[in-house]
């Protein structure tokens, strides 16, 4: 990064570009993918879902009873979990399970519920 002129902002000589040069920074597109995957977080039924199966796999009636949301919801939100590789699932007969796609997720969750609880004992 080519140096500027310095300002004093935070009382020093600014910017600090032996730190800056040290940042490395996702590209634009992964940039906007991690946007992309935490605008799903933000969606309660969708988070509910994947709280719901953050530790076992659980089908949709179950998952409609749980939660007290209709078979249509569900199933619509577990697509867009799917489509985003967030969840699987596996069949067994007529009946298909949901988990988590892989230890990313429940680690995300999981370290942000933590963080959540250790706030709120503060």
């Amino acid at each position: 990064m080519k140096e500027k002129e310095f300002k004093f902002v935070c009382g020093e000589k600014c910017p600090h570009y032996q730190k800056i040069n040290k940042v490395k920074l996702p590209n634009t597109e992964q940039i906007e993918k991690l946007s992309d995957m935490f605008k799903l977080f933000a969606d309660n039924t969708r988070l509910r879902i994947i709280c719901s199966i953050l530790n076992t796999e659980l089908c949709v009636c179950d998952l409609c009873e749980l939660l007290d949301l209709n078979q249509s919801t569900v199933s619509h939100q577990l697509q867009i979990l799917r489509n985003a590789k967030l969840v699987k699932y596996r069949r067994d007969g007529k009946q298909i399970y949901y988990s988590l796609k892989d230890e990313h997720i429940e680690q995300i969750i999981s370290t942000s519920l933590a963080h959540i609880l250790e706030e709120e004992e503060k």
